[in-house]
C-alpha cells in the first residue's frame, strides 16, 4: 500500500495537468475576437482575431512570442504567461508609467505586424465595423 499511494498521487497530478492543458487549448481555439472584459464598454468593435488561424498563418509555435512575462516594465521573452489574462499585468488605467492594457495590445500586435511587414496596422483593419 505504501508503494501504491505515491503512484496514485502521481497519476492524479498527471491527469489534472492534462485536463488543464486541454482546457487551455480549447479556450484558445474558441478565440475569435479580442475583447477583454476589463475594457468594459468598447468604443470600437472588438479586434477580429482567430487565435489558431492567426498563429498557423504567422507560423507561430512558441506561445511566449505573444504571451510574454516581465517585471518592472522589462519584457521577459523566456517567461510565458499563457493562460493568464493580459489585464492581470496591464491595467486599463495603470499607475505611473506602466503600460496600459490598450497600449499593450496595440504595441504587441502592430509592432509585430510592422516588423514582419504583414498584417493589419490601421484601426479599421482590426476593429471592423
Amino acid at each position: 500500500m505504501k508503494r501504491i499511494l505515491p503512484l496514485l498521487i502521481l497519476a492524479g497530478l498527471v491527469c489534472v495537468s492534462a485536463l488543464v492543458a486541454v482546457q487551455t487549448v480549447m479556450a484558445q481555439d474558441a478565440i475569435t475576437k479580442l475583447a477583454p472584459e476589463a475594457f468594459g464598454k468598447l468604443t470600437r468593435p472588438a479586434a477580429v482575431f482567430v487565435h489558431d488561424k492567426h498563429n498557423e498563418k504567422a507560423k507561430l509555435e512558441d506561445c511566449v512570442v505573444c504571451h510574454h512575462g516581465g517585471k518592472d516594465g522589462v519584457i521577459d521573452r523566456t517567461a510565458s504567461t499563457e493562460g493568464t489574462p493580459c489585464s492581470e499585468c496591464h491595467k486599463v488605467k495603470p499607475a505611473g508609467k506602466a503600460t496600459s492594457l490598450q497600449r499593450a495590445y496595440h504595441k504587441q500586435c502592430i509592432d509585430c505586424h510592422r516588423t514582419k511587414g504583414k498584417g493589419p496596422v490601421a484601426c479599421g483593419q482590426c476593429h471592423k465595423r
